[in-house]
């Protein structure tokens, strides 16, 4: 799956135009949204709690560009709750935003 680092600021570019403050503004609101999401994910309690919350994030994933994390995201929808390796290929992905 490839990478693409630059594609949640080309998005929010698009969307606003050049805007460096709100573009700024608006990549730390998706951050904290997608840090919501993966912690729900963790205090989930059972498999529908996880794949809701792992949905969510796939859909804000999608709406910014996250490819990659988007994948992960539609990976971890149809796995174990609190899968702790995936938690932490989901942190790693975050941290490469």
């Amino acid at each position: 799956m490839a990478y693409d680092p630059g594609a949640i600021d080309a998005t929010l570019a698009a969307a606003v135009g050049d805007e460096p403050v709100l573009i700024a503004e608006l990549r730390e609101s998706f951050l904290d949204s997608v840090k919501r999401c993966v912690s729900a994910m963790k205090s989930a309690e059972g498999p529908d709690a996880w794949a809701a919350a792992a949905l969510r994030l796939k859909g804000l994933a999608a709406s910014f560009g996250a490819v990659r994390l988007m994948a992960l995201a539609a990976e971890a929808v149809n796995g174990p709750a609190q899968d702790s390796a995936m938690l932490r290929r989901l942190h790693r992905a975050i941290d490469r935003l």
